[in-house]
């Protein structure tokens, strides 16, 4: 424990609040359909949900071995290059988070990785070949095979239960989606928590703390299971709205066949070890049960806006990872007080910036989309 540094310290907090954003920023993956088709009351969903993120940081440590020693040099990382980049991802996850956005959490942290390390150690601190083959191909690829099962998944649901009672049908598929949603959820914690261990696993090689090639420790897979599982209890109100009710009308069949191609196609990449987006793979899932269903309304402005989002987050993240990066690897201990304290306003401008136009457990199914208001109303909600 004598690598344990104070700067040391810093990142390790800094990646466990950065998995408490990715918590509640991906909170809508497992639990929007089930939210939207009443499968599950909105608070107990983020609670089912939180739990199981937990239990699934425990089942493999695949994805955190990737970033630990997959997309980066190990030996030539530092954690202020570290810190930089998971200053990057944090803001980027605020900034989607306000705007009601669907973005990619581990894309932001990857992003923030590849640009500070790139500003720190050189483009040779970067295994391009390796951000390519875990990170890019899998993020093209995951929504459309998951888009594809939903949509054949939607269309044999209603084709069997075409002469079967509505009601029936529908609690039916209501209790599937418990069932298929904390699947969801499991798979959530096995793929993205991780993605923590390994930025943490990665800090603590870059300060001799562990050896090359190391797995995460126990209590590193402990502390983002339990980062990751508060903040998807504390419920991304905001982006649950949009996935929920923005992208397509969901009904419960529907809900059902989008939550386990989702499903399927995420422990599939845990298992593999590919760092994929669960956000682009829930996403596709649901816009292909919108497709699957005769007559249904896929709300393509609002797909259209989240691709966007997709396709930039990456160099936005790193971007600002890069130039956290500069000043940190130029200013010092003085640079890191620097970039710490404008992450933090910036933080703070964001959260009370949400805070004009709440989305809470009691209004999350009102409306499509989520809107930043000039105004501030006379009553003030919590944060979504």
């Amino acid at each position: 424990m004598d690598h344990i540094t104070f700067l040391v310290t810093v990142v390790i907090v800094t990646a466990l609040a950065f998995d408490f954003t990715n918590g509640f920023h991906d909170t809508a993956n497992a639990m929007a359909t089930s939210i939207a088709t009443g499968a599950l009351k909105p608070r107990t969903a983020v609670l089912l949900s939180g739990v199981l993120n937990i239990g699934g940081a425990f089942l493999s440590t695949e994805v955190a071995k990737t970033v630990s020693g997959g997309i980066v040099d190990d030996t030539l990382v530092t954690p202020g290059m570290i810190f930089a980049g998971l200053v990057g991802a944090i803001l980027w996850n605020l900034l989607t988070w306000l705007l009601g956005l669907p973005s990619s959490s581990s894309h932001a942290l990857f992003g923030g990785l590849v640009g500070a390390v790139w500003v720190g150690a050189g483009e040779h601190g970067v295994h391009f070949d390796k951000v390519v083959e875990k990170v890019l191909i899998p993020a093209v690829a995951s929504p459309i095979v998951a888009g594809v099962a939903a949509l054949l998944a939607t269309y044999l649901a209603y084709k069997i239960t075409a002469r079967a009672r509505q009601d029936s049908v529908t609690k039916g598929f209501r209790l599937g989606q418990i069932a298929s949603a904390s699947l969801v959820s499991l798979a959530h914690g096995t793929n993205d928590a991780q993605k923590t261990m390994g930025v943490i696993t990665l800090t603590l090689i870059s300060a001799g703390a562990l050896g090359h090639d190391a797995g995460p420790p126990v209590w590193v897979i402990a502390s983002a299971g339990l980062a990751i599982g508060l903040g998807t209890y504390l419920g991304g109100w905001r982006i649950i709205r949009t996935m929920g009710k923005g992208l397509t009308d969901i009904q419960s069949p529907q809900g059902f066949a989008a939550e386990a191609a989702a499903t399927t196609v995420i422990l599939t990449s845990a298992h593999l070890g590919f760092a994929l987006s669960t956000t682009q793979v829930c996403s596709g899932g649901i816009l292909g049960a919108g497709l699957g269903r005769r007559l249904a309304e896929v709300r393509w402005g609002t797909a259209g806006r989240m691709v966007i989002a997709w396709l930039v987050t990456l160099p936005a993240a790193a971007l600002v990872g890069g130039v956290s990066a500069s000043v940190v690897k130029h200013g010092g201990t003085f640079g890191t007080v620097v970039i710490a304290l404008c992450a933090a306003a910036v933080a703070a401008f964001i959260v009370l910036a949400s805070r004009r136009n709440p989305v809470r457990a009691d209004n999350v199914n009102d409306a499509h989309e989520v809107t930043v208001r000039a105004a501030v109303p006379t009553t003030v909600g919590t944060v979504a």
